[in-house]
C-alpha cells in the first residue's frame, strides 16, 4: 500500500519539536529511524497530518559517560551502540545484544530511542535496559522526568510517556569490576523477531564472606515471553543474598519454569517458549559459572 498524505517538518532544536508537538497533537508523529513508523504509514495504521523529523536535534544524539552512568542519546542508532567502544567497555550486555538486531540495514537507521519507545516486547533493547536497571530520561516543554524501565514499560506498545513528552536518552549504569553479563535469543532465522530471549546481568562473588563462588543479585530480564520485557522476579529473588554455583543450576531453572508463564504467539505454545526460556537461562548461566570473566 502507499502511505496517506501528510506535511513534513525538520525542526533542529527541542524547543520547535515541542511547539510542533503542541500545535498538532494527535495529528502529529515524530520520525526518528521511521523503521516501524515507515511501515505503519504504509499500511495505513497511522495517518498522521503532520511528521516531525527529530534527526536534526543535536541534543538527541550521542553516547557519552558521566556520574558514573552511560548515557545513550534517544538518536543512537543499532549500529552506533554495536560500534561504540564506550558501550563495549560500560554496557557489554548492549554490545552482545546489538547483533541480535534484525539485519544491517535496519540496524543503520533504527533508533535506540525509538524501540524503547515503541516497547515492542520482542525487541531487544527493552529487555537489556530491564537488566541493567537502566533509566529513560523524557522532557516535556516544562519538564524532564527519569523514569525507571521496571516502571516504563506498562503493557503492549503502552509505556509511561505522556502525550506531550518525549525520550531524549536512556541511562544504565557502568560495569564494575564483578559484573557479568549475557544475551542470546532463539529465532527461526537470524534477524527474525525472537521466539524468546534473555538477557543475564549478575555479580560474581569468589568466596570470602559468602562461602562459595558463583553469581549472586542475578537480574534476569525474558523478551518475547510477554505483553512487556519480563524480569523473573521470584527466581532473582533466591539469588539476591545467596550464590548461584554450578551445583544449584538445575535449582535455578526449576525455580524459572514454576514462575514463568508466556503467552502463546501465533507459532509457538506457551508450553515451548517456557521450555525454551529454560534452555537460554541454562545456556547462559552455565557458560557465566564456568567462564573467569
Amino acid at each position: 500500500m502507499k502511505a496517506p498524505a501528510f506535511d513534513y517538518a525538520k525542526p533542529a532544536s527541542l524547543s520547535a519539536v515541542f511547539a510542533l508537538m503542541a500545535e498538532h497533537g494527535d495529528e502529529a508523529r515524530l520520525l526518528a529511524g521511521g523503521q516501524t513508523l515507515m511501515a505503519t504509514l504504509n499500511m495505513r495504521l497511522s495517518e498522521p497530518a503532520l511528521l516531525i523529523d527529530i534527526n536534526a536535534v543535536a541534543d538527541l544524539k550521542g553516547i557519552t559517560v558521566q556520574a558514573g552512568v552511560l548515557r545513550i542519546g534517544a538518536l543512537a542508532t543499532h549500529t552506533d551502540v554495536e560500534a561504540s567502544a564506550l558501550v563495549a567497555e560500560h554496557a557489554p550486555l548492549l554490545a552482545m545484544a546489538a547483533p541480535h538486531i534484525a539485519h544491517r540495514a535496519i540496524r543503520n537507521l533504527g533508533t535506540f530511542g525509538g524501540s524503547i519507545a515503541y516497547a515492542d516486547p520482542s525487541a531487544e533493547w527493552p529487555a537489556c535496559l530491564m537488566a541493567l536497571d537502566g533509566v529513560v530520561v523524557v522532557r516535556s516543554v516544562s519538564a524532564e522526568r527519569r523514569i525507571a524501565a521496571k516502571d516504563f514499560f506498562l503493557d503492549l506498545y503502552t509505556t509511561a510517556l505522556k502525550p506531550d513528552e518525549l525520550i531524549v536518552a536512556c541511562e544504565v549504569p557502568v560495569k564494575q569490576a564483578a559484573d557479568a553479563f549475557a544475551f542470546d535469543e532463539l529465532a527461526r532465522r537470524h534477524g527474525d523477531y525472537a521466539i524468546v530471549g534473555l538477557a543475564v546481568a549478575a555479580e560474581r562473588v569468589s568466596g570470602g564472606a559468602w562461602g562459595a563462588s558463583g553469581l549472586t543479585k542475578l537480574r534476569l530480564a525474558y523478551l518475547g515471553m510477554g505483553t512487556t520485557p519480563l524480569r523473573a522476579r521470584h527466581t532473582e529473588s533466591r539469588f539476591t543474598h545467596q550464590v548461584l554455583t554450578s551445583a544449584r543450576l538445575d535449582e535455578a531453572v526449576a525455580s524459572l519454569l514454576a514462575e514463568l508463564n508466556p503467552l502463546a504467539d501465533l507459532t509457538n505454545s506457551a508450553a515451548t517458549k517456557r521450555h525454551l526460556a529454560g534452555v537460554l537461562a541454562r545456556r547462559l548461566l552455565g557458560a557465566l559459572l564456568e567462564s573467569k570473566q
